[in-house]
């Protein structure tokens, strides 16, 4: 009888969206502008996409890589492109 050793968990991208959550909310609280909490979220999310595309998926994964990382990055970009375009008059008129 061979013993196998326990699979470690790993929780691969979720935890870093979960963290970066918490840290976007903070910074909405700091600055008090919620359009850069949710341009932070953005980011996060496009680095959790990086993540999962890397092979990080851990106990999760329950849909294929691609589709994880498709999902991240189209709503980290989004996150980001709609806090961009909410500032962008205040961005351009400096």
């Amino acid at each position: 009888m061979s013993r196998s050793r326990p699979r470690q968990e790993r929780w691969g991208p979720y935890p870093i969206v979960l963290l970066g959550a918490v840290l976007a909310v903070a910074s909405t609280a700091v600055v008090g502008d919620p359009r850069w909490g949710g341009f932070a979220l953005g980011v996060i999310m496009v680095l959790a996409a990086l993540v999962r595309l890397s092979g990080g998926g851990g106990i999760l994964a329950v849909r294929r890589r691609a589709t994880d990382t498709l999902t991240l990055a189209v709503f980290g970009v989004a996150l980001m492109g709609g806090a961009v375009a909410l500032a962008w008059t205040e961005l351009t008129s400096r």
